[in-house]
């Protein structure tokens, strides 16, 4: 599960925020037993209708009661209560980003919820954060590594390049691109993923706004001058 609290936020607000995209992921869980649960009492119900409607001209209703089909409505909610019963929580991993937002009372929301659960949690922040949760023993004492995210080296976004990534909905000729404009993307962004991905963004503006099909040197500059990213 990932979540990005609020600027302004409370151990409350974080409780139930944390609380409601839980509740999502256990409503995505249980959704095919559920689906599969409908249709199984439907038969059952329009099995049920047919049966009485027959047994209403066929059957001696003084002699004897009305037979009744297994398994009955009763019977298959039992089943699928049980079954929806026994799937575990799919919440195994909250990865928590801007977790600089945070101040104390909220970081102690937030291992609450870790020790209560048997999951995982990432905190995601800026340079810095370590040294900060370090001030507080008993959150500290929970963390068990740290990693630093360094920029892409050019091997790395030359594989990227080369294995067609790009941004969500962001569709980009086919490489191989020139070798200058591949260039120019390494040395604009300087291994920043995000401004890669900024980047790639406006080159696609580019290339639409004027109608052109190959990734050129002129394209990566042109999309660079429309963003706010400094000299390089």
């Amino acid at each position: 599960m990932f979540y990005t609290p609020p600027v302004v936020n409370t151990p409350r607000t974080i409780s139930s925020e944390i609380e409601r995209a839980r509740d999502r992921l256990n409503l995505f869980a249980r959704r095919p037993v559920r689906l599969e649960k409908e249709e199984r009492l439907e038969f059952i119900r329009r099995r049920d209708m047919e049966h009485q409607a027959r047994m209403l001209y066929k059957h001696d209703w003084l002699q004897e009661p009305i037979p009744q089909l297994q398994p009955t409505y009763g019977d298959v909610a039992t089943e699928y209560a049980l079954k929806e019963a026994h799937i575990p929580d799919p919440t195994s991993l909250i990865l928590v980003d801007e977790a600089d937002r945070l101040r104390m009372a909220s970081l102690e929301q937030v291992r609450a919820i870790f020790d209560e659960g048997q999951l995982g949690l990432i905190l995601i922040g800026m340079p810095g954060l370590e040294k900060r949760l370090a001030r507080y023993p008993q959150f500290y004492s929970r963390i068990g590594f740290v990693h630093e995210f360094r920029p892409l080296g050019t091997t790395e976004i030359r594989q990227l390049l080369e294995q067609r990534w790009t941004p969500t909905d962001v569709n980009l000729p086919v490489q191989p691109w020139a070798e200058d404009a591949v260039a120019a993307i390494i040395r604009i962004t300087g291994g920043n993923f995000r401004l890669l991905n900024r980047l790639l963004t406006q080159m696609e503006r580019i290339l639409e706004i004027n109608s052109l099909q190959q990734v050129t040197k002129a394209v990566v500059e042109a999309a660079r001058e429309s963003l706010v990213i400094g000299q390089s």
